[in-house]
């Protein structure tokens, strides 16, 4: 018989899908539950969309997109009694992000009689106390950001901190089976409970990472989630769908995914080591890796994202059919750099230096622009004119004077007036705030959870 407490001989994770909102088959999750999942894990946010969204603290997701998704996975950490994480709730992790959210959960439980307790964990920081730590030296730049003063700190909108596994881990032992976490690291989300569970660090945040993006780790990335069943010396993972498939270069390869260095990758409480892991396919689809480290940090940090308010945005778009202006595409876009600053000044009084205007050739060299290759003359291109400026009535008043040169102006050599079309009326569209991130620092902690406040809901007793 054995030890009832020694740790369990492995710990298995299902993550449905890379992101909350995406959607998938519920029958995978169903097949987790079977397959023996002692924890479910999805990441709900990211940086990859831009400073937009925790400038503004906005979800990027539709609140009926993560409903259908958080019904499946409540009714399954219900049914299943294991807990279900969620980490950086409303895209950025703000507090309205988790409170956005949580309002959802508890609608689900409410509706459909699900009784679980909720923990919501806060991941937003006050600006005086972010200054009174840079006072104090326990703030530093992540490259290739320089160091920071107090009116960078100020000038942001929102600030989060991204939490480890520990705030999680924390509210787990505490009674939660549903943790909503603000901003957090997307691999602590799977590491937090085998971590608890005894499972050793190394094989744990490789998993970890591995299934961060649910599928994308298969060769049907589509398919849905993936299963991590980490042990003592080391995991196995498997695809959620019996179609899709994971190889030893599949699942190596995702080491690769947003990485500076594929073998190596830095937690809030050290640094994954995977130089040495080994890729062994267990069948046509399970992978085992072997050989990954973890080694702890002799200073906790955590990673701090901030976005500011830039300028305000306004957008015009017009389309170019006529031959003549794409045989000379380029120039035509010197021409009307030129003349758009000349006609602000003129009219407006402004100076070049006071405003921003981003022309952008689409069918051109809109992605590349001076690295594109493609030399051959394009068939048609969309102008996408984006000024930005100190306040969105001068953004605006920019350009309209820019309308009159997207929709008739000719080439020099040109003996007539080119009509080029416009998207949408009106010919401009407010695009209000833009943002940008301000802060990439770390602030070094005596305790992995000083900076997160942690609220726990346990249901009343029936």
């Amino acid at each position: 018989m054995s030890d009832s407490t020694s740790p369990p001989r492995s710990v298995a994770v299902l993550v449905p899908a890379g992101m909350l909102g995406a959607g998938f088959d519920p029958v995978t999750v169903e097949r987790g539950l079977r397959l023996g999942a002692d924890v479910i894990a999805i990441d709900a946010g990211s940086t990859d969309s831009g400073p937009h969204y925790l400038g503004a603290a906005e979800p990027k997701t539709a609140d009926g997109a993560v409903r259908r998704d958080l019904r499946i996975l409540l009714h399954a950490a219900h049914e299943g009694g294991i807990p279900l994480i969620v980490g950086s709730c409303g895209t950025s992790g703000t507090d309205s992000g988790v409170q956005r959210v949580s309002g959802i959960v508890r609608e689900i439980c409410a509706q459909d009689g699900l009784r679980l307790a909720v923990s919501e964990i806060y991941s937003e920081q006050s600006p005086a106390d972010l200054i009174a730590r840079l006072d104090a030296g326990r703030i530093q730049p992540l490259a290739p950001l320089g160091p920071l003063d107090a009116a960078t700190i100020g000038r942001c909108s929102h600030i989060v901190g991204m939490m480890g596994h520990e705030p999680i881990a924390h509210a787990i032992a505490a009674g939660a089976q549903v943790v909503l976490a603000g901003r957090a690291t997307d691999t602590a989300l799977a590491a937090a409970v085998p971590l608890m569970r005894g499972m050793p660090a190394g094989p744990t945040w490789h998993a970890a990472k591995v299934v961060e993006c649910g599928g994308q780790c298969t060769t049907n990335p589509r398919a849905g989630g993936v299963l991590a069943r980490i042990d003592e010396d080391g995991f196995t993972i498997e695809p959620l769908d019996p179609e899709a498939e994971c190889t030893p270069t599949s699942v190596a390869a995702h080491m690769l995914y947003e990485t500076a260095n594929p073998f190596t990758m830095r937690e809030p409480a050290g640094t994954l080591q995977v130089g040495d892991a080994r890729y062994t396919a267990v069948d046509h689809r399970t992978v085992r890796v072997q050989g990954s480290r973890f080694e702890p940090a002799d200073q906790h940090t955590i990673k701090l994202e901030g976005s500011a308010v830039t300028g305000y945005e306004t957008m015009s778009f017009v389309g170019i059919r006529d031959p003549r202006i794409l045989a000379s595409i380029d120039e035509w876009a010197a021409l009307l750099r030129k003349l758009l600053a000349e006609r602000v000044e003129s009219t407006l009084g402004l100076a070049e230096s006071a405003w921003q205007a981003d022309l952008r050739l689409y069918g051109h060299n809109a992605i590349l622009d001076e690295l594109e290759r493609e030399t051959t003359a394009p068939r048609e291109v969309g102008v996408m004119l984006l000024v930005s400026a100190s306040t969105q009535e001068l953004a605006t008043a920019i350009s309209k004077v820019a309308n009159p040169l997207l929709l008739h102006l000719p080439l020099p050599d040109m003996a007539y007036l080119p009509s080029l079309a416009f998207a949408f009326s009106p010919a401009h569209i407010d695009r209000g705030a833009s943002y940008e991130f301000v802060l990439n620092h770390v602030v070094e902690v005596d305790d992995p959870l000083e900076l997160f406040h942690i609220d726990i809901d346990l249901p009343e007793a029936s």
